[in-house]
């Protein structure tokens, strides 16, 4: 069975244009369902965070209303209680690559408050490109890609990408409030940018690299990733 390193963000707040920090975290669905269906399958799952603090998950990701119910909301709350490896995350800067199968990013505001910037997160994200193993990164998390830039060229650029988009900001209600989007810089990032409606299921994969535009699009990059994994 295979591998899996998750690289998860430690933020706990969002820093908004006007310097107000708006709570936030991983996205409990995107960690949730591609976890559930790895490890029930025998894969083994391991966490890495910036300096290997506790990851924080997004309390409005568990709201009913949010997890597709109080059913979901409650099976949502059970898996991550269940994962004792969200508890103890491994150091990015104690990550090596090699030692993994596949590498996936969960998303959720808080990359856009760490990963992004994080340079451990970018030597990840370029080694594992260049590897030819499974790369797969969901809704917010693709702001990691911009940590791999040097002189302001990214390994990315030309890769088919998509990610939560401007639309999907919009109707959350953070889209004029954020210091950037993500849709936009990725764009600059040189990504050729691709996108399916907003809040449906939406994946891209081109070479090693999957992803997903927003938490409903985690479980379909679960379930590609345990194909390519088979």
């Amino acid at each position: 069975m295979a591998k899996i390193l998750f690289v998860v963000s430690g933020a706990t707040y969002l820093t908004l244009k006007d310097g107000t920090r708006y709570a936030t975290g991983y996205w409990a669905e995107e960690f949730a369902a591609p976890y559930k269906a790895l490890t029930e399958t025998g894969h083994q799952v391991v966490v890495a965070t910036p300096r290997g603090v506790t990851p924080n998950v997004d309390m409005m990701s568990l709201r009913p209303e949010m997890a597709g119910g109080v059913e979901g909301a409650l099976e949502l709350e059970a898996i991550i209680r269940s994962a004792e490896v969200m508890r103890r995350p491994l150091k990015l800067s104690d990550v090596r690559i090699e030692d993994y199968d596949a590498v996936y990013l969960p998303g959720g505001h808080g990359p856009m408050e760490d990963l992004w910037v994080d340079a451990d997160a970018g030597r990840i994200l370029t080694g594992q490109l260049a590897s030819g193993r499974p790369l797969a990164i969901v809704c917010h998390a693709p702001a990691a890609m911009l940590a791999t830039r040097i002189h302001g060229v990214s390994p990315f650029k030309d890769y088919r990408v998509t990610c939560f988009t401007n639309d999907e900001e919009e109707a959350v209600g953070l889209a004029s409030r954020t210091r950037w989007l993500l849709e936009d810089e990725l764009k600059e990032l040189g990504v050729e940018f691709s996108r399916g409606e907003i809040w449906k299921p939406y994946m891209v994969e081109d070479r090693n690299l999957i992803t997903g535009q927003n938490p409903h699009s985690a479980a379909i990059l679960a379930d590609r990733l345990m194909q390519i994994l088979e």
